[in-house]
């Protein structure tokens, strides 16, 4: 049994405080956000995280993508489709991803530990496409979704090609809503499945009841779901665990709803239970979703009891 997070982590933008920094934020080269991603990387490790995440600290899971994404643009914090979607102007998530993969090679004295390392997440072309307005080109949101798969698949493969990721994860929790086409949906993720060298993830938060056993048939490896902040989820997985048999569970048992520490007891019976269902080898426990909202020691300990509880079943 692993641990990993969902993605985010509280963010500390950092300011100059030294001649160098002074000097290349005047160029415009000082980034406030390094020292977040090193602050976010080592406090994964420090709490026991196995899969870590570089922190997901410049911004919101939609527009930090889609800035970067021709045919898309940002008015006033909301993401607006004015042309046709095409490639990505650059890599987004590479640089961010190698300096937390440096970090983590640095804490371990130069070699990563088989069994630990980093995922990409990659937030979905459904999800993304269902946050935005649809202003010109497309006339209805599958087709954009279609070509923003085709899009994001290069932000996925130079992830695979350039960080070699424990695995992927592709962030999709607009799947519960009962919004989404699924059978566009699962197009949209064979699209960016296809040719893929290393596991991919899909998580996808809130209420299954309608939508599990569509997900399931989904062509990844890990499903991802939270279960600590939702009391409709375990009875679901309960009843429909063999729906699961080619795939691992990401175990949501910390609520990330609350910005307060969980409980240690209500962590071990979840992941109790979970055992019972699925079997320990076949589970990641990670937090319900992402960390960002919490305070940072809050976020930390969250994540050490939870580690806790793993190394207790391992």
């Amino acid at each position: 049994m692993k641990s990993t997070v969902v993605g985010s982590f509280p963010v500390e933008e950092s300011s100059p405080s030294n001649f160098k920094e002074k000097l290349f934020n005047s160029f415009g080269l000082y980034d406030p956000f390094k020292e977040a991603i090193r602050s976010s990387v080592i406090a994964q490790l420090d709490a026991g995280v196995d899969i870590i995440s570089d922190g997901q600290v410049r911004g919101d899971m939609v527009s930090i993508f889609t800035k970067y994404i021709p045919g898309m643009k940002i008015e006033d914090g909301n993401t607006v489709i004015v042309s046709k979607i095409v490639n990505p102007i650059q890599e987004i998530s590479i640089n961010d991803l190698l300096y937390a993969k440096k970090v983590m090679k640095e804490y371990y004295n130069g070699n990563i530990p088989e069994g630990k390392g980093i995922k990409g997440i990659i937030t979905g072309p459904n999800t993304i496409v269902h946050s935005s307005r649809i202003q010109f080109f497309y006339k209805n949101k599958e087709d954009a979704i279609i070509d923003l798969a085709h899009s994001l698949k290069f932000e996925v493969d130079a992830i695979a090609r350039r960080v070699h990721p424990a695995y992927i994860q592709i962030d999709e929790p607009f799947l519960s809503t009962g919004m989404v086409d699924m059978k566009v949906a699962k197009e949209a993720i064979d699209i960016i499945r296809e040719g893929l060298d290393v596991p991919l993830a899909m998580h996808v938060c809130g209420i299954l009841s309608d939508a599990f056993k569509d997900i399931t048939k989904f062509n990844v490896d890990i499903l991802d779901f939270e279960f600590a902040g939702n009391n409709v989820n375990m009875g679901v997985l309960e009843n429909n665990a063999s729906l699961l048999a080619d795939k691992k569970l990401g175990f949501g048992c910390v609520d990330s709803s609350v910005n307060e520490v969980d409980d240690i007891e209500d962590i071990e019976n979840l992941v109790k239970k979970a055992i019972e269902i699925v079997g320990k080898d076949n589970l990641i426990l990670d937090p319900d979703c992402g960390l960002r909202r919490a305070p940072k020691d809050v976020a930390f300990k969250k994540l050490q009891l939870m580690n806790q509880i793993k190394d207790k079943y391992s």
